[in-house]
């Protein structure tokens, strides 16, 4: 292989050569990158990786947390009606709306891990057929969950919550079942346009959706005085709003990938399904195990205290979490392009620069939470006990918010790479026989309380943590690029003849 261009830095008046980073990418065979030789090598590379991450990562963390903005608003909102209320919203969005939100957003996932390796290796056509299909697989998907929305008080009743807590969250629950179903289109839409880095009208529609909501929840609780059926009514229009939109610019702008409604959407939806669900399974044992921390909580002396603390921290360690949710959006379609392209060295070289820059952002987090600890549930509640209550919880978010950075951006290589099952039962192991089980021990056996149940779900983390970083760091990417290719021709293959 010829030597990489070389380029002058006439900006230190030196005459040292080193590679441009303009030009280093082109230097590797079939556009990956060439090996990594010196220090001015790995420094293109940091810059180059850096900006396509964050020309993906940005927009599509913003809108996330435009998205999750209607969640958090709302909680807010209604933290101001009262603790009861508040602790019952906290429990339908955090227990019941993250459990549909984590199954349906895994089986969207699907997505990434398809439409990403297509659109690598040039397969436009594929992206709607994928789409469309994720949305029917979706759909029938919102009516195994319903059951859950219309039940919820008796359930939360079963896993022990107090009963005006239980009954207010079900009431509520029921009200906000059209935001599930919204969610069967918002999700396989995100992942097309994700595929094809096309983020920023996604970004645009979450920040205008986010202004309507906010609106709308003033005009519902503070005008019109509904209360939380006002506070339902406006999640509902605002989700609809995100998912039509989407749809609206995929219908009128995409006609790369999109060529309308089409038939084959039909075909092959069994093995579809197997890769959603697998997909779905992985994602949901992530967010159903903070999910559950909510639920043990509801069996501690004064729930509503409890409860309400808690839904504040993991509201704001949310805020974080869509962040990353974001830059595992956008690492996943990073090393999908470039496996389906067959670019290893540039699969393998954005998975260390984004791990890199995620975790120094996770360090800003805990540093600006320890410094806050005292003042930031203000937002949430106007009770002096739920804040004092906050406030001792304070270092325990920061040391969560400092894990959970580095965790979703190798879960995002997971599904970039097709590894879901892996990491679906490494998250079973460290999640439910390790962290789980501990927290219960250390919450109820040695009367730590929430604090207790926090710290072994911390430690639980840790430990997947540490797993999947070992993992990444043994991969062998040329593989990964043959076995990229050979579920790109078996997909392919399948339809090719009907396209």
């Amino acid at each position: 292989m010829e030597a990489p261009p070389l380029a002058v830095d006439l900006a230190v008046g030196e005459a040292e050569l080193h590679p441009a980073p303009s030009t280093l990418l082109a230097s590797g065979e079939d556009g990956d990158y060439p090996p990594v030789r010196s220090f001015n090598d790995a420094k293109a590379i940091w810059f180059i990786e850096s900006a396509k991450l964050w020309a993906i990562a940005g927009p599509i963390a913003f809108n996330i947390l435009c998205n999750y903005g209607t969640n958090s608003f709302t909680n807010i909102f209604v933290g101001h009606i009262g603790d009861l209320e508040l602790s019952a919203v906290a429990i339908s969005l955090s227990v019941l709306a993250n459990f549909s939100f984590g199954f349906l957003l895994g089986m969207g996932s699907a997505l990434e891990t398809l439409c990403g390796q297509a659109f690598g290796a040039g397969q436009l056509e594929l992206l709607g057929v994928y789409m469309q299909r994720s949305w029917i697989i979706l759909f029938a998907a919102c009516f195994f969950i319903l059951p859950l929305y219309i039940y919820a008080t008796p359930i939360l009743r079963l896993l022990g919550q107090r009963d005006d807590i239980a009954r207010l969250a079900g009431d509520f629950s029921i009200q906000v079942i059209p935001q599930m179903f919204s969610l069967s289109i918002n999700f396989p839409t995100q992942k097309f346009l994700q595929a094809q880095s096309k983020v920023w009208i996604m970004a645009w529609i979450g920040f205008v959706v986010l202004l309507v909501h906010l609106w709308l929840l003033y005009l519902f609780i503070s005008v019109l005085g509904w209360g939380t059926v006002g506070a339902a009514a406006a999640y509902n229009v605002s989700a609809w709003l995100v998912a039509l939109a989407q749809v609206g610019y995929i219908v009128g702008w995409c006609k790369e990938g999109w060529k309308g409604p089409s038939w084959l959407a039909l075909r092959d939806l069994w093995p579809f399904v197997k890769l959603s669900v697998a997909s779905a399974f992985m994602i949901c044992l992530e967010i159903w195990y903070f999910m559950s921390i909510i639920v043990l909580t509801g069996h501690l002396d004064d729930p509503v205290i409890a409860v309400g603390s808690l839904s504040i921290c993991m509201n704001i360690n949310g805020w974080e979490g869509m962040l990353f949710i974001g830059i595992n959006a956008a690492i996943s379609v990073r090393v999908s392009n470039e496996l389906g392209a067959r670019h290893p060295r540039a699969a393998k070289c954005c998975v260390f620069v984004t791990v890199a820059q995620a975790l120094l952002i996770g360090i800003i987090s805990m540093a600006m939470i320890i410094a806050t600890r005292n003042h930031f549930a203000f937002f949430f509640t106007d009770s002096k006990e739920m804040q004092k209550a906050v406030a001792h919880l304070a270092y325990l978010l920061a040391i969560t918010m400092l894990l959970n950075s580095v965790q979703p951006v190798i879960s995002g290589v997971a599904v970039g790479g097709g590894w879901q099952a892996l990491v679906a039962y490494i998250n079973l192991f460290c999640y439910y026989i390790v962290g789980l089980p501990f927290g219960f021990f250390l919450g109820y056996r040695t009367k730590l309380g929430v604090e207790g149940i926090w710290i072994g779900m911390i430690c639980g983390t840790l430990l997947q943590t540490l797993i999947l970083l070992f993992i990444t760091w043994k991969t062998n990417w040329n593989e990964e690029v043959a076995q990229a290719s050979e579920r790109l021709k078996q997909w392919s293959g399948q339809e090719q003849d009907e396209i």
